[in-house]
């Protein structure tokens, strides 16, 4: 990271925000939170990549450092082309007024940017990004499940998150995770996250997993919601034969987001 005299008084206040915040944030919280115009974050964020003191992810940035970047830093700045185009066609699964479940997942906090399109939307969430995109916008109602905050994550789990979550009637969850197994079917490496997603499945008629194709050579510990209880796979690239013959025996459709010309 850049010597700190080197950076405006702009740019060091930014910084901090991102420190208070726990090590990234989106573009909107900074600008809330120092009281400027998106446009300024922007352009701050811009700078501060450029001296190699933040870098700069869809929407937001995180701090520099082998030490500083939260989990959920990481991996959002990973597969962003891939992510945005599976975000747009999970967007096109959502009518006005629906009643959704948005996970802590990379690739669901590019569906909630998406999800700004729409409106009268009952967003029930436990991602401090996801009810920050879209709180307060198009007569959305955002629920922000209680829990307990794992910072990494940047999101609730455990007891009270699930309690609360089984009081919605859901038309559908959008669902992240870390592995695809033509054993298991989606997988987790948090036991609190499977738990949470296994939940949001039982409370919603269709479940969306939204999951960029490296996630289909990766393994992780713990079992996501049962695999008949999911509907469809939305992805960046067809998951091969094996996976897709498994995945037709459980009844899930998969569809591909197909490449655009800037990509």
């Amino acid at each position: 990271m850049s010597d700190s005299l080197s950076l405006s008084h702009r740019e060091m206040e930014l910084v901090d925000a991102l420190r208070r915040l726990g090590g990234s944030a989106r573009s909107a919280e900074l600008a809330k939170m120092l009281d400027v115009s998106e446009e300024t974050v922007r352009r701050t964020i811009k700078a501060l990549n450029k001296a190699g003191a933040v870098q700069r992810v869809h929407g937001g940035a995180f701090l520099a450092g082998p030490h500083s970047a939260t989990s959920f830093a990481r991996r959002i700045s990973e597969n962003q082309k891939e992510k945005a185009r599976i975000a747009a066609l999970a967007a096109s699964y959502v009518r006005d007024g629906m009643a959704l479940f948005l996970d802590v997942g990379s690739t669901t906090a590019f569906v909630a940017e998406e999800l700004r399109q729409k409106s009268d939307l009952t967003v029930v969430t436990n991602a401090i990004g996801a009810a920050q995109t879209l709180a307060n916008h198009n007569g959305n109602r955002v629920h922000f499940l209680g829990g307990e905050m794992q910072s990494n994550e940047r999101g609730t789990f455990g007891f009270v998150a699930e309690q609360q979550l089984r009081r919605f009637a859901l038309d559908l969850a959008i669902l992240s995770a870390d592995a695809l197994s033509a054993k298991q079917g989606v997988l987790y490496h948090s036991a609190d996250e499977a738990q949470l997603a296994r939940v949001a499945a039982d409370c919603a008629q269709k479940v969306a997993v939204v999951m960029a194709h490296p996630k289909f050579a990766e393994t992780a510990p713990h079992c996501g919601p049962e695999p008949r209880r999911i509907s469809v796979l939305l992805s960046d690239q067809d998951p091969g034969k094996k996976l897709s013959a498994v995945l037709i025996g459980w009844g899930v459709r998969t569809e591909v987001a197909q490449s655009g010309k800037s990509d």
